[in-house]
């Protein structure tokens, strides 16, 4: 018994050794990586190149920590995408266009595309007081980006169960404390610690006001080794301090200031990280998404330095590295229910379901989806809008969160000039909810050399009937050619002059119902009053040199019309242009008719008369750049009614003419007259470069009394113009420069700058 004792403990101790042998074994074999992906906009690009190169070595991460732009890589990594993937990704993205929320044309109503078409700057003017945005952007177009690439991991609110366990970090902005975000919907998380101030409004997630994750924390090496990291890869897209002539914008200018302290915290923080990774980003900003394929290439060349290192982190890992599986792109969607989250006062459910524009139960898209949140988005009645997609079973629970805009009241300015009204600037105000919820009260006053207002009063009642109240007050002068008042007027025989200065006096007022099928197809019902005077100071400076006075004149103007004309009208409009002034893509018609009932009858010449007239025409991209705009237009008189002043007057170049004056290149505005015309338009676009258009136009025209009954209007155009422009998109509105000319020898240039007004 006592010799097996001792056999019995060395037994033991030996059972006891290897038993500690193993679990150090396992330990190593269980060695946990961990990745910390740094905040910096732009430079953030340079991830994605650095995750090749980890890829490449065979190491398989187990956790990941980002903030801001490293939050929107790290999440998307986190959930299944591979560098290879999120490289194509990045690639395709047009990040000016998601950053300044261009939400498309066809997300706005006919009243919001006319609005958005005006004016240059936008502000909040409640109680008298003005005040600025909270951001450049709400960030509408971004979050609908992180929905989509991120759906099918849409029903995971912990992210510790994601394929790579992932966390980020936003900012607390009314307390400044770091806020950990771990739980909740995946999108709006990452969101919320990539709003970067003044670029984007704040995220608001469970009452808490966030903001950019950098401004606490931009490096958070700390909570990746909390969540279990045994060793830690950093990728730290961060310059130091810059000098003056660095700090150009007000962005710059906020990260130098949080810089401060992240600058003296990543001494200790770049110690913590095993292997630190540091590409080269001083000629970096983070607004050059434009030099993607560059950024990326700094972060695969930084991350190669550090291969040999990289390498070792690999033979760590026991667990072959095994390549991600490629994530397929959902685009089918089948929601069911419809669950609206926030504070909405003044608007119905019936109006947000129809601003959605599809049916619960029946089969929709991504792409459908996001054009409703889009129209939402598009009238501003709400702040930034965040969605989530669930599960429900059968289908999908779409969570909408809406919360009214605090901004009622705007104040808005344009400017413009242009060889018919000359200089003009524009101030308006508009105020939304002013008797109703879903109601817009707009006045615009332009001051300039012609002086000129426009209001506006619409309910929005979407594929109802909507209400609306026009009011405009619209003058010019034009020096034309005597005889297009000669044919048009009564004039005394024996004037021997070859041109005279008309003035034209418009005061519109219309009252309206109109119906929306979808933002692009309308249909309008109206009534309407006109005042048009045309008068000339030319005949009335004649008679003072000793001459008679003609009739309907005063001592110091003739006067050709100046009366009071009362009409019911119809349009139908439809518009799916991608832009009004250099469309691309998309269709477009406007037909409209009048029917004058009544007038006031200065000449004595009033009988019952109509007017139709329709526009139509196609935009076509031939090439990348290269695009081509077609149009066909006409219109004609019925009725014998002496009436001139609505007859149809060709020339100039522009848009929003009054009336029924149209453009026609290679002539100046009111040079061919008749009360019928047909015209065909095409112009040749090329995108030279971002938002700078070389264009070749060419138009073609007969215009005359009675082109229809006489059927000339088949006959080969007695008039054509040809132009050679260039055009260039400003914050302002385009600026155009178009030389034209004529077989006639009429040889002009135009020249306008801003909207149209």
């Amino acid at each position: 018994m006592k010799t097996l004792t001792p056999l019995l403990f060395l037994l033991f101790a030996v059972q006891v050794f290897a038993q500690d042998q193993n679990q150090n074994q396992n330990q190593e074999k269980e060695i946990k990586i961990g990745l910390v992906l740094s905040g910096g906009g732009a430079k953030g690009l340079a991830h994605i190149g650095a995750l090749r190169v980890i890829e490449e070595a065979g190491i398989k991460i187990d956790y990941i920590a980002g903030t801001s732009m490293g939050a929107i890589v790290g999440g998307l990594y986190a959930s299944g995408y591979s560098a290879s993937q999120l490289d194509s990704i990045f690639r395709s993205i047009d990040f000016t266009s998601l950053i300044n929320d261009n939400l498309p044309r066809s997300a706005k109503t006919f009243y919001e595309k006319e609005d958005s078409e005006r004016y240059a700057i936008n502000l909040p003017f409640n109680n008298f007081k003005l005040s600025v945005p909270q951001g450049f952007s709400g960030g509408q177009n971004i979050y609908n980006e992180l929905v989509k690439r991120l759906y099918h991991v849409k029903d995971i609110h912990d992210f510790s169960k994601l394929p790579i366990p992932f966390v980020c970090i936003a900012t607390n902005v009314e307390t400044g404390e770091q806020i950990k975000l771990d739980k909740g919907y995946l999108p709006e998380a990452i969101m919320a610690s990539g709003t970067l101030p003044s670029l984007f409004e704040p995220t608001t997630i469970d009452g808490k006001v966030l903001i950019d994750g950098g401004v606490v924390n931009n490096y958070p090496v700390e909570e990746v080794k909390e969540m279990g990291a045994d060793l830690i890869i950093g990728v730290d897209v961060q310059h130091g301090l810059r000098d003056r002539g660095s700090l150009l914008s007000a962005t710059e200018i906020l990260l130098q200031i949080s810089n401060f302290r992240t600058v003296k915290n990543m001494v200790e923080k770049s110690a913590m990280t095993d292997v630190y990774i540091k590409p080269d980003m001083m000629n970096y900003s983070v607004m050059d998404f434009d030099l993607d394929d560059e950024i990326i290439e700094k972060g695969k060349k930084a991350a190669e330095e550090k291969y040999d290192e990289l390498k070792v982190v690999a033979s760590k890992q026991t667990s072959e590295y095994k390549s991600k599986k490629h994530i397929a792109p959902v685009d089918s969607l089948l929601i069911t229910r419809l669950v609206i989250r926030g504070d909405v006062d003044n608007y119905t459910r019936g109006y947000v379901k129809g601003k959605l524009r599809f049916n619960l139960g029946d089969k929709t898209t991504f792409q459908k989806l996001q054009q409703g949140v889009s129209n939402l988005a598009a009238t501003g009645n709400f702040t930034s809008i965040r969605y989530e997609l669930l599960s429900d079973g059968d289908g999908e629970d779409l969570i909408l969160k809406l919360n009214e805009s605090p901004n009622k009241t705007f104040l808005k300015i344009g400017a413009h000039y242009d060889d018919l009204y000359h200089s003009a600037a524009l101030i308006n105000l508009t105020r939304k909810n002013l008797f109703f919820g879903d109601d817009v009260a707009s006045f615009d006053l332009i001051l300039g050399d012609q002086v000129r207002y426009n209001m506006q009063y619409y309910i929005d009642k979407g594929s109802y009937w909507s209400f609306g109240v026009n009011s405009r007050y619209n003058n010019f002068g034009k020096e034309i050619n005597f005889d297009l008042i000669k044919n048009n007027f009564q004039i005394p025989s024996g004037i021997n002059i070859n041109t005279l200065n008309m003035d034209v006096l418009d005061v519109t007022n219309q009252i309206y119902v109109q119906t929306a099928l979808q933002e692009e197809f309308g249909i309008s019902l109206g009534i309407e009053h006109k005042f048009l005077k045309y008068s000339t100071k030319t005949l009335g400076a004649m008679a003072d040199e000793g001459g008679e006075l003609f009739a309907n004149s005063t001592e110091d103007r003739t006067y050709f019309e100046k009366s009071n004309f009362y009409s019911a009208y119809g349009q139908l409009k439809l518009d799916t242009y991608d832009d009004t002034y250099f469309p691309t893509r998309g269709l477009f018609f406007d037909g409209d008719f009048h029917f004058y009932l009544l007038s006031s009858d200065f000449n004595d010449n009033f009988k019952e008369f109509s007017i139709a007239k329709a526009r139509m025409g196609a935009a076509f991209s031939l090439t990348e750049n290269l695009s081509l705009n077609i149009e066909t237009e006409g219109g004609f008189k019925l009725g014998t009614s002496g009436v001139t002043a609505f007859d149809f007057v060709l020339g100039g170049y522009g848009t929003h003419l009054i009336n029924n004056f149209t453009p026609f290149i290679g002539y100046d505005y009111l040079s061919l007259p008749g009360n019928s015309y047909v015209k065909a338009y095409s112009r040749l676009d090329w995108e030279i470069a971002a938002k700078n258009h070389f264009m070749l136009v060419a138009n073609f025209a007969n215009v005359d009394d009675d082109l229809f009954r006489t059927g000339e209007w088949f006959d080969v155009p007695k008039y054509s113009g040809y132009g050679i422009g260039y055009g260039l998109e400003t914050f302002m509105g385009p600026l155009q420069v178009m030389y034209s000319w004529s077989p006639e020898g009429n040889n002009r240039f135009f020249f306008s700058l801003g909207y149209w007004f």
